[in-house]
């Protein structure tokens, strides 16, 4: 499955701040930005310069400020770039797209979800119901899913992120 350059592009930048970097910095000054920025030497800049125009990145960036993924701030008179809690969600999905190869159980075993999230966080439950989609998870029942593929520890994560370990249960089971 072939991720977007707005997921990629957010999940650059998650990456980038995950790893304790400086702040990134590649939005400055006008129409130098996209060339001469101030700060470190940024891998993502490096790379969305080589790969897209001055005009789509600037309409890329704008397309995440307007969707609220992004937001762009004046620190010291540069421009710079925090996601948004929504900017975070949408690299969360994106994580599982960018790494969408998954490897079939050497066991033989299949992994079943089985979930009861309430009426009132129907949200989460359409969250969850798309990422097990994008994990290769497919609809057994109304609310059970099951996959054949090692995503075990995948579905884990995203339960402990989203907190909704208390309405999912998980098993590994022989057959269907």
């Amino acid at each position: 499955m072939k991720t977007s350059i707005t997921d990629q592009f957010l999940w650059d930048i998650y990456n980038l701040i995950e790893k304790g970097e400086n702040v990134v910095y590649f939005i400055s000054q006008g129409r130098k930005a996209f060339y001469n920025y101030s700060g470190l030497k940024n891998p993502i800049f490096e790379k969305y310069r080589k790969t897209i125009n001055k005009r789509k990145f600037s309409k890329l960036v704008y397309y995440l400020k307007k969707n609220n993924y992004i937001k762009v701030k004046n620190l010291k008179g540069n421009k710079t770039i925090s996601l948004t809690k929504k900017g975070e969600n949408k690299v969360f999905k994106a994580r599982f797209k960018v790494n969408s190869q998954y490897q079939k159980r050497k066991d033989n075993k299949w992994i079943m979800v089985i979930f009861d999230i309430p009426q009132k966080q129907w949200k989460a439950r359409n969250l969850l119901k798309s990422i097990l989609h994008n994990l290769k998870y497919r609809k057994f029942q109304q609310s059970v899913w099951v996959t054949p593929y090692d995503v075990f520890e995948k579905t884990e994560q995203l339960l402990q992120y989203y907190s909704l370990e208390k309405y999912v249960r998980i098993f590994l089971i022989e057959e269907l």
